[in-house]
């Protein structure tokens, strides 16, 4: 080392003189002194790192052979001779190059037999990326006599590949094709993708008709492809997918204007085990992928259309006339059908057990009469009617006779269906178990006792919802007409519904086991009182929000008589309940998972009640907008919230921030809200 820093002359550190004779290569090194020159290396790292070597006078950069020079066409070739799904996911991450170029390779592209012959190093094109070979090595393959691998494709792909069990979902800004490209890769030796959701699009490098093809090459087993708000796909994208997919069964499709009958009807072609299809604001889709589908797909059981305004009589016609016994869902909404298509429905329909008609404004009162009277919807079991001018007295009788199995019933907004329609409805359908109804103006208490007398030995559940015709008087329907097998009964936002409906209700329905009365002012505990004392089965879950006529006194009744079922108690808004409530219910109720007084007067005295009661077992409680209640209740929320999975404490102004923040660091195992 001594000879290193002793020097005194011109050639003491480059005994031979200078490293380079030509003096315009100098500019490659920084000077120093005028004795000494050091290397001085380019900022930029270089891609690839090769040794130097001396060649005359010159240092010279020696290049490996690489893969990457080869083209697109021969590393296509590459790939799909590697054996094994696993090992050609492996390749796709090495860049996007090599995964677009995977993704691109089709099923009956790959290889399955592959034979390496023994070749010398120097003769290999690349000595470094020799692929297929180390695939082999790694595989085991059987040895042939001339020292060659044989690689068989591996059994555990063979197996696996195509089952169609994985599930994956993009959304936004994650919709792109590179990450469908990865997903067609990937899932194939991994169980093969069999459902795939695209919803949204990124708006700079969205999913394109590449994305698709990627998924159609690479996951034969799709049985489920659901697109939404999906604008750059077109036509051809969709046609790889029944090109490539011929398993698919589901296909969801809502705003997608690209795509029209073509792709549709290539979809029907290709894929005859479809069995549930949707359309949703597709506005290129009309007649011709209806026809299609009717013809091609004996096994289509659900079918839903919704705002295409290309689909007309004549489509819905072909579907429900060529789709034989497989149809039983069928869900119009927002088309330019006429009572041409109701009338189909009722003659072909047979096999239908699920039906619903929205927003149908072409559609008349001769529509429904002429469907329930061509007696083909034997089978219905569930109609749901909604923003239907056509549904009349005279139309909703003549379904009631033609649907003799209906089990269901929601009729919303029909504006000319009054109390006569929905008794003598009652009355032709003996088999109703379920009857709601929602902004129905024209129906009073009239009609819905006239169901409970006529449907009383198969009806459980009743209920109404924003019907303003609803007036608090006295029936008189006689005392035996009694509706034992009514179990659930909900009353929502029917201002004029009172005392005396309730107290009559109770005399009807003894078996009611769930009672929801929100926003009901106008009852008070006199009419509560009537209802819940001819309860015999024991109420399982009581709603009570918004009835700001309630006091202490009926929730205490509530609780002492059906305490030992009760398992949920909504009081929100109930501002007369006060701490005695909580006093009744920790007393009381042995099974109730679920309390709610929220924006009840209730304070720090009842909240220790509760948390003293031993066999209380609260899973969830709402004190939101409790304002009495302070931070002294903290110790006692702690001690509930051992048991409790969720704690609602929002717009409690008594709490500060600071003491929920230390609640939050004891009970890790509850969801606060605050």
């Amino acid at each position: 080392m001594s000879k290193v820093f002793d020097y005194s002359g011109d050639h003491a550190f480059c005994p031979w003189g200078s490293i380079f004779q030509n003096p315009n290569e100098s500019s490659l090194f920084l000077s120093l002194d005028d004795h000494v020159d050091i290397y001085f290396p380019p900022h930029k790292k270089s891609r690839i790192s090769a040794p130097f070597v001396f060649s005359g006078e010159r240092f010279e950069q020696k290049q490996q052979p690489s893969i990457e020079v080869l083209p697109d066409e021969c590393l296509f070739e590459v790939f799909r001779r590697i054996p094994g799904g696993q090992s050609r996911s492996a390749c796709a991450s090495v860049s996007k190059r090599w995964l677009m170029l995977v993704s691109s390779i089709h099923r009956d592209e790959i290889c399955t037999n592959i034979t390496v012959e023994p070749v010398e190093p120097e003769e290999r094109l690349i000595s470094d990326k020799a692929v297929v070979a180390s695939e082999c090595d790694k595989k085991g393959g059987d040895v042939c006599s001339n020292g060659a691998k044989v690689v068989e494709p591996e059994a555990e792909d063979q197996d696996i590949e195509g089952d169609g069990y994985l599930s994956r979902c993009l959304e936004g800004k994650k919709a792109t094709d590179v990450r469908l490209a990865a997903i067609a890769v990937g899932t194939c030796s991994r169980g093969g993708l069999g459902k795939l959701s695209i919803r949204g699009s990124n708006s700079s490098r969205g999913v394109t008709n590449l994305g698709l093809r990627a998924i159609a090459r690479g996951c034969p087993s799709l049985r489920v492809l659901s697109l939404w708000n999906v604008t750059s796909i077109c036509d051809e994208g969709l046609s790889e997918i029944a090109n490539g997919c011929h398993l698919l069964q589901k296909l969801d499709l809502c705003n997608c204007p690209a795509i029209s009958d073509k792709a549709v009807m290539a979809i029907a072609n290709n894929c005859p085990n479809l069995t549930s299809l949707t359309f949703e604001s597709c506005p290129n889709i009309g007649n011709e992928s209806l026809q299609a589908v009717g013809r091609c797909c004996p096994n289509l059981n659900s079918i839903s259309i919704k705002s295409c305004p290309l689909v007309g009589d004549q489509g819905i016609a072909c579907l429900l006339s060529s789709a034989g016994s497989a149809l039983t869902k069928v869900k119009l909404q927002a088309l330019n059908i006429s009572d041409v298509s109701l009338a189909v429905i009722g003659h072909y329909a047979k096999a239908v057990t699920d039906l619903a008609l929205i927003g149908l404004q072409n559609v008349s009162e001769r529509g429904f009469w002429v469907m329930g009277n061509a007696q083909g919807l034997q089978k219905l079991r569930s109609f749901a009617v909604s923003s239907c001018q056509g549904v009349t007295d005279l139309g909703l009788e003549a379904v009631g006779k033609g649907c003799p199995n209906l089990k269901q019933l929601y009729l919303r907004r029909c504006a000319f269906l009054s109390d006569k329609g929905l008794f003598a409805f009652g009355k032709a359908a003996g088999s109703l178990e379920s009857l709601q109804l929602e902004e129905c103006h024209r129906i009073s208490q009239s009609g819905v006792f006239g169901v409970l007398v006529n449907c009383g030995g198969k009806l459980k559940a009743v209920a109404l919802a924003n019907c303003l015709g609803m007036k608090d008087i006295v029936l008189g329907f006689p005392l035996m007409s009694l509706s034992n097998s009514l179990r659930s009964l909900s009353i929502r936002s029917c201002p004029g519904f009172g005392n005396s409906s309730l107290a009559m209700l109770g005399r009807m329905c003894p078996q009611l086991q769930h009672l929801d009365l929100s926003e009901l002012p106008g009852i008070t505990d006199e009419g509560l009182f009537s209802l819940i004392q001819c309860c015999k089965a024991g109420l399982l879950k009581v709603n009570l929000s918004g009835c700001v006529n309630l006091t202490d006194k009926v929730v205490s009744t509530i609780v002492k008589l059906h305490g030992a079922t009760l398992e949920l108690l909504n009081l929100d808004g109930c501002r007369y309940v006060t701490d005695a409530s909580l006093v009744a219910v920790a007393e009381n109720c042995l099974f109730l998972s679920e309390l709610d007084v929220s924006k009840c007067a209730i304070t720090d005295s009842g909240i220790a009640v509760l948390a003293c009661a031993a066999q209380l077992n609260l899973q969830i409680l709402s004190l939101s907008g409790c304002s009495v209640v302070s931070d002294k209740s903290l110790p006692f929320l702690g001690k509930l919230g051992q048991k409790l999975v969720g704690l609602n404490l929002q717009h409690c102004r008594g709490i500060c921030s600071s003491a929920v923040d230390l609640l939050v660091q004891h009970l890790w195992r509850c969801d606060i809200l605050f």
